[in-house]
């Protein structure tokens, strides 16, 4: 947990904790640092356990609660929870257990298509973990049951893989794409919610397959939801030289060689494999 003997000054200087299972989180940790260019971060990347999404939801929940003690560890001011699996089985339990601080989570973009959409049809890509989870449910509930509009759920176990992998624009990840949404494309289906953190690296690829679709994904918002709980707790940051340390679970190696496909983070680093460490 956050250290309450901090004084404010001191937490307004501390860095923000962002947790995903491998590299996908590094979609919204772009959006954050890009809307608060003044943030040190510290990113933390399960990359042991990774995927998450073929994991039962204890087993989730137990290793999302790992991840937020060391980060809580380390100083972090807030978590933001950039992995939809984690998310959808952890939030409750992590708000209860690290009551003074800050746990931001991702909720699929749903909204956002059902505002967008013409067809009344859209899809959302997802983790079976992530479909599994209630996030999802309410927010179709809630936006997407009232307008009429049909939702697709899709999923795929070896879509993180090949992200991780460093494939998100290869010829095997353009086969499994298109046999997953061609038959949603026949039925008329317009936007596609990207409901993985890893999914947004796979834009190009869709973009290039689909070009039709609109491709919405939670990362803009949850860095704007970060913005806020900081600001109502008085912790933006405006200091001039911001840090950013990545740390990984597993094989340091291949974490870096699966970072050559992330692009470079604004006003950060370009070079991210030089500020890898690996965690204890």
């Amino acid at each position: 947990m956050i250290a309450s003997a901090k004084t404010p000054n001191t937490l307004v200087s501390a860095p923000v904790g962002i947790f995903d299972s491998g590299v996908g989180g590094l979609t919204v940790a772009h959006e954050i640092m890009r809307l608060l260019p003044h943030e040190s971060v510290i990113y933390f990347a399960d990359t042991k356990n990774v995927p998450y999404g073929n994991k039962g939801n204890s087993e989730v929940a137990a290793l999302t609660n790992q991840a937020t003690q060391w980060l809580a560890a380390q100083g972090c001011k807030c978590v933001v929870v950039a992995c939809n699996t984690a998310s959808a089985h952890s939030l409750t339990s992590l708000r209860e257990l690290y009551s003074a601080l800050p746990i931001i989570g991702l909720v699929p973009a749903v909204k956002p298509a059902c505002q967008l959409t013409r067809s009344k049809v859209i899809g959302v890509l997802a983790t079976e973990g992530t479909l599994r989870g209630a996030l999802l449910q309410e927010v179709i509930a809630q936006f997407a049951q009232p307008a009429g509009i049909s939702v697709h759920t899709i999923t795929h176990a070896q879509l993180v893989p090949l992200i991780e992998a460093g494939q998100a624009m290869s010829a095997q990840c353009a086969v499994l794409l298109t046999s997953l949404l061609d038959p949603y494309v026949a039925r008329q289906m317009d936007c596609l919610v990207l409901g993985c953190t890893h999914y947004p690296l796979l834009r190009p690829l869709l973009a290039k397959l689909y070009p039709q679709l609109q491709l919405l994904d939670s990362g803009h918002a949850i860095a704007q939801r970060t913005q806020a709980v900081l600001a109502e707790r008085n912790l933006l940051n405006n200091q001039a030289m911001p840090t950013l340390t990545l740390h990984c679970t597993g094989n340091v190696a291949s974490f870096k060689q699966s970072l050559k496909a992330i692009p470079p983070l604004p006003g950060k680093l370009v070079d991210l494999e030089q500020h890898v460490k690996a965690t204890p």
